[in-house]
């Protein structure tokens, strides 16, 4: 290490965080990296790399410790003073104005006018286009933003911070929307920036990237580093034994499904958003009991309007959708749980808990109104304190207790109690989006096993994911959606492979409608 130490252009030394509520998120953490080289900084939610990387780009600021960029001891007060370092930081939930065009979000408060107020559209562009040359990243200037692709959505997040200044650019989860082959671009543009001296925190779960990229890794842990590794000499296995203190299954274990009867019926739904792009055009397919089928797609063709259908957050143009016969078009929420529907939504901090609540109320949210749990006017607290402490135990939520406010706790943590009171409620059916995104290895594994072990023991499954992996290995059948259309589907999954999905993601493939055709008619 030694001899390195004159090319460390990041030290961060002693970092300690602790909150005003006595939560110790980072203790006596040592973190440094390279000028040119790919860092992975990798941990289970909750380990404290998240609380690590938000103090190095000024979101946070220790309790404990000093940061030192390039051999000078720096105080990052904002990201303003972090982007006057060098550091650039891209989030896992890109901040991009959908209205706007990709120069001008680029430029959004940097903005090169030509009098007064009044927007410089064409120096906004020639900068753009610029910088897009020189790095190898190629977007289109003048595309509104909610038209492009999300592969191109982050090269704009990846640019806005390039053209900053940034010498730094710590990226969180940057593949967890992306398809194969927009990954494999990802990583040759990120070579590309290393090649020119940049330095990037990688921020993933996903191990096998994370050896595919990267030069070195630290390894947290319970807000400790576990110490920092050469990627070439250690096994994924290893690494999740270092991240989790055990050792993981990292893949799928499952009996081959036997379907039977028809669960939820969707046929010929169709919506437009309020730009009038055409979202979801003529989709049918069933789900079985005892089966999981999977709904695969890059992100923004559709996944998320089809969920927000069947839970009645949106109102199709046209189509039906039904459980076990009864419409679920237009029910209320109340009716839809009532027919044994559960969801496990893809923005649990919005959708899926009441962030103020404890976890109790988080847990009987769904079933206070059972008679095991309402006395008249009076709550049973003893039987309601009985289930809680139950699913806990079960679903393995890190906890102080169950009066603790559910947003203390990681983002593993949550969604456990999200899926704890969603999977607790003999469901007839599991709509499952996106159930682990941004979560640890270990909680990654509990829920993944969770939702095979109920879908073998009857429980329809629709799970919408955009990690490829997942919904390969979870799923026992599959469709894949593009451009608002089923472009494949697939009765069994098994023979699948990583380049042949993406080409379906990406619309270099489809389907004939008479193999499409068999999603609804050989079911």
């Amino acid at each position: 290490m030694e001899q390195h130490q004159n090319d460390l252009v990041v030290e961060m030394r002693g970092i300690t965080k602790v909150y005003p509520n006595g939560i110790a998120a980072n203790q006596g953490v040592d973190f440094s990296v390279r000028r040119g080289e790919i860092h992975a900084l990798m941990g289970e939610n909750g380990a404290g790399k998240s609380t690590l990387m938000k103090m190095l780009f000024g979101l946070e600021q220790p309790t404990e410790g000093e940061i030192i960029i390039k051999g000078e001891k720096v105080s990052l007060s904002s990201p303003t003073a972090a982007i006057a370092h060098g550091i650039g930081m891209v989030h896992q939930h890109f901040m991009l104005v959908p209205s706007l065009t990709v120069a001008e979000n680029i430029v959004l408060g940097m903005v090169p006018k030509k009098s007064g107020m009044f927007i410089d559209f064409k120096k906004a562009i020639e900068l753009t286009k610029e910088f897009a040359e020189r790095f190898n990243l190629a977007v289109n200037p003048i595309a509104k933003v909610a038209d492009i692709p999300v592969g191109m959505k982050q090269k704009v997040e990846i640019l806005k911070a390039l053209i900053r200044g940034a010498k730094i650019l710590i990226l969180d989860e940057p593949t967890a929307v992306l398809t194969t082959q927009e990954t494999a671009e990802l990583f040759r543009e990120l070579v590309h920036l290393k090649e020119q001296d940049y330095t990037i925190i990688f921020i993933s779960h996903k191990l096998n990237e994370i050896k595919q990229i990267t030069d070195r890794l630290t390894i947290m842990r319970g807000g400790k580093s576990m110490g920092v590794y050469e990627t070439a000499s250690i096994t994924e296995q290893e690494i999740s034994r270092l991240m989790v203190g055990r050792d993981v299954i990292l893949d799928v274990q499952k009996n081959q499904a036997v379907p039977t009867d028809v669960v939820l019926r969707v046929r010929n739904l169709e919506y437009t958003n309020e730009w009038n792009k055409k979202m979801l055009d003529g989709v049918s397919f069933d789900v079985r009991k005892g089966e999981i089928l999977g709904i695969a797609g890059v992100e923004g063709n559709g996944q998320r309007e089809l969920v927000d259908m069947l839970f009645d957050l949106k109102e199709p143009d046209a189509g039906t959708a039904s459980v076990n016969g009864t419409d679920l078009i237009n029910a209320s929420q109340a009716k839809i749980r009532g027919l044994g529907v559960s969801l496990v939504p893809e923005d649990r901090m919005t959708y899926g808990i009441a962030d103020s609540a404890t976890i109790e109320e988080n847990l009987i949210s769904d079933r206070f109104e059972e008679k095991r749990f309402n006395n008249g006017p009076l709550f049973n607290m003893k039987a309601i304190r009985r289930e809680s402490d139950k699913l806990i135990q079960d679903y393995t939520v890190l906890c102080k207790s169950r009066s603790q406010k559910v947003k203390m706790l990681s983002g593993g943590n949550i969604q456990k109690v999200v899926v704890a009171r969603e999977f607790s409620s003999d469901p007839a059916l599991i709509i499952a989006d996106q159930p682990t995104r941004g979560i640890d290895v270990g909680a990654t594994e509990f829920i993944r096993k969770k939702l095979v072990d109920l879908s073998r023991a009857g429980t329809a499954v629709l799970l919408v994911s955009a990690d490829l992996n997942e919904v390969m290995e979870l799923s026992d059948s599959l469709i894949v959606l593009y451009g608002g259309k089923i472009a494949a589907y697939f009765e069994d999954t098994s023979q699948l492979d990583d380049e042949m999905m993406g080409e379906y993601m990406l619309g270099l493939k489809r389907q004939s409608d008479e193999e499409i055709g068999r999603v609804c008619h050989e079911r």
